[in-house]
């Protein structure tokens, strides 16, 4: 079952952890108008935002990705603020909840540093346009953040070194990121011959997996699990996953050591 968030008036120490904010696909579950099972169902595991983690490192909590849903999952898990934000791609279900960093903004008083290809900032710049504007809006606050440009060369951030990992989401470029052992790899229905090296020895991947059919641009789940047989990691946790996969049902066909990850999951960083 869902890890039970702490107490009311309590924050969540993420120290040397990974949580799952939202394992949803872009649209979450349950889906609006639905009346599928899956939706109407009222297992907690099947309550999924949209797909995004935080970590928490030697030198502070890193975000990945801002949802649309991002200030309901803070407050759920009740984290207290974010260090920095690293992102895997530029589509709206995993960057448009950028604004409701304001509130951490103001409490820490200084900008947010946002970790992105070229892309990603394009996109960030051109929707919330009104917080790169050389007259900011009087009365209103404005996400305040500051760019760092990455690629595929690896880096360190918050005292963590961190391997990017280049997937293909259908036409698009989209970054995995391995951390020490462990990797995560949404958004994705192609691991190109140049990354498979970088994902030797993973002892924890954390992979797209949408619905049990295929998809143009998403792992299907007989192609996700084609992926787990080949990197061989201890532990595979699917993410990113719509109303065709109800949790109980598809963890009960599942092989040993391939689970579904759900919101408030909690693994710890290896």
């Amino acid at each position: 079952m869902p890890l039970t968030p702490a107490e009311p008036g309590m924050f969540r120490d993420v120290s040397g952890q990974l949580l799952f904010l939202g394992t949803g696909t872009s649209v979450g579950v349950p889906v609006v108008g639905c009346a599928c099972a899956t939706c109407q169902g009222g297992d907690p595991r099947d309550s999924r935002t949209r797909t995004s983690v935080v970590l928490g490192l030697p030198a502070g909590t890193l975000l990945i990705d801002t949802t649309p849903d991002l200030r309901t999952q803070l407050l759920r898990e009740r984290i207290q603020g974010v260090d920095a934000v690293l992102y895997t791609h530029d589509h709206v279900d995993h960057v448009y909840g950028l604004d409701d960093i304001r509130p951490i903004c103001f409490t820490s008083g200084r900008s947010l540093p946002l970790s992105c290809e070229e892309r990603v900032e394009r996109r960030i710049r051109t929707a919330f346009d009104y917080a790169f504007s050389s007259e900011p809006p009087a009365g209103g606050g404005v996400p305040k953040v500051v760019f760092a440009r990455i690629g595929l060369e690896p880096f360190e951030l918050l005292g963590q070194r961190i391997v990017p990992l280049r997937l293909k989401h259908g036409p698009f470029d989209v970054l995995g990121f391995r951390f020490g052992n462990l990797a995560y790899c949404t958004d994705t229905n192609c691991i190109p011959d140049e990354t498979w090296p970088l994902l030797e020895g993973v002892d924890t991947l954390i992979l797209d997996c949408l619905r049990p059919t295929p998809h143009p641009t998403h792992f299907s789940l007989p192609e996700s699990l084609a992926v787990a047989a080949r990197v061989k990691a201890r532990r595979t946790l699917f993410v990113h996953m719509g109303h065709e996969m109800p949790h109980a049902a598809t963890q009960a066909e599942l092989p040993a050591g391939v689970e579904l990850a759900y919101d408030g999951l909690v693994v710890p960083l290896v």
